[in-house]
């Protein structure tokens, strides 16, 4: 079931042909639990081997230990590769429950230049602003992204968690690749107004999360007794205790509607949010995250899986029914701005 290359799709309207599903490289350095190298990086190889081509991490993502990591696959490959990693979010290594956002001039520069040298590279594909700090008009966070283009520091800008008025502001600024929100059959705040926004602006949306932080596979049923201390998911309201029962209780459609197509439930909700680019008209180019090439090949082949209208009308209900917020605080979030 496994393709042997996975269709492409644009980011933005200038933007670089990339596969139709990116790599979210986070868990390999941090968040989840305990990390294996040599895994990882032959979860990087085989990724590219199946049409893999963007490959998303961020400054925050180990404090910067993941760009570190994958480093050294992307000068390996730098001609056959989009690398796409954030700004704006800070995780202070003394104390991993608390979060920074800044989006001033002089703290943006002082990221690009730190991930540029993380990386070893002389441009980043795709620049994100990670999370928006109200305080600083999005038209200057942006303008600053914008100088870092014409600088050659950055060849294109995205943004993460962002309204649709933000992006339209940040668009009336600098022309906007792709916008990174959480998307998935448990998380559809955005398809209301940023989805739209994006259609019509010309914006590709690269859904994180698109298997509900392993949830929706059935890798853990609750985090606070499956996970290990340190795994992120455990501060996450709707994967532990009564929400967590609650929302088990809503995959039983997903079950269904992958033993009718020989898939596994996560590949059925890679392919319901890889379907939603046909449902809103605009390209769509998920980053499921994992640390193993098996998963990868699995995750690759729900590229090929087309669910019929009525196992779309089977799924359509869930969100509606997810219990618990996606944060603890849901200012990480752009749902409560809009």
């Amino acid at each position: 079931m496994t393709p042997r290359t996975i269709p492409t799709a644009r980011l933005g309207a200038n933007g670089p042909e990339v596969g139709v599903q990116g790599l979210g490289c986070m868990g390999m350095s941090f968040a989840y639990g305990p990390t294996d190298a040599d895994a990882s990086r032959a979860a990087l190889e085989r990724a590219l081997e199946l049409g893999v081509t963007l490959y998303d991490t961020a400054d925050a993502y180990g404090a910067g230990e993941n760009e570190k990591f994958l480093s050294p696959f992307f000068r390996a490959h730098r001609d056959e590769v989009v690398i796409a990693t954030k700004f704006g979010l800070a995780i202070p290594p003394e104390d991993p429950s608390r979060r920074i956002i800044r989006n001033d001039a002089p703290y943006i520069r002082e990221a690009v230049e730190a991930s540029l040298r993380r990386l070893d590279v002389d441009v980043i594909d795709l620049y994100y602003m990670h999370r928006r700090e109200l305080t600083v008009p999005i038209e200057d966070t942006v303008g600053v992204m914008a100088e870092l283009v014409r600088e050659g520091k950055v060849k294109q800008l995205g943004l993460s968690e962002v309204t649709a008025a933000e992006l339209r502001a940040a668009q009336e600024v600098h022309p906007i690749a792709a916008v990174q929100s959480e998307w998935s059959l448990f998380s559809r705040d955005i398809e209301a107004q940023v989805v739209p926004a994006a259609r019509e602006l010309g914006v590709t949306l690269v859904p994180y999360s698109p298997l509900g932080r392993g949830f929706l596979t059935g890798s853990f049923a609750d985090a606070a007794t499956d996970l290990t201390a340190d795994d992120f998911r455990r501060q996450q309201p709707r994967y532990h205790g009564e929400n967590a029962a609650a929302n088990a209780a809503l995959l039983e459609p997903v079950r269904a509607v992958a033993e009718a197509h020989g898939a596994t439930p996560g590949q059925i909700a890679l392919a319901w949010v890889q379907q939603r680019g046909a449902v809103h008209g605009l390209p769509v180019v998920p980053i499921p995250g994992t640390r193993r090439p098996g998963r990868v090949e699995e995750n690759t082949a729900a590229t090929a899986i087309v669910l019929s209208d009525e196992e779309l009308a089977l799924l359509e209900p869930i969100a509606a029914k997810v219990a618990g917020d996606r944060y603890a605080d849901m200012r990480f979030a752009s749902a409560g701005r809009e």
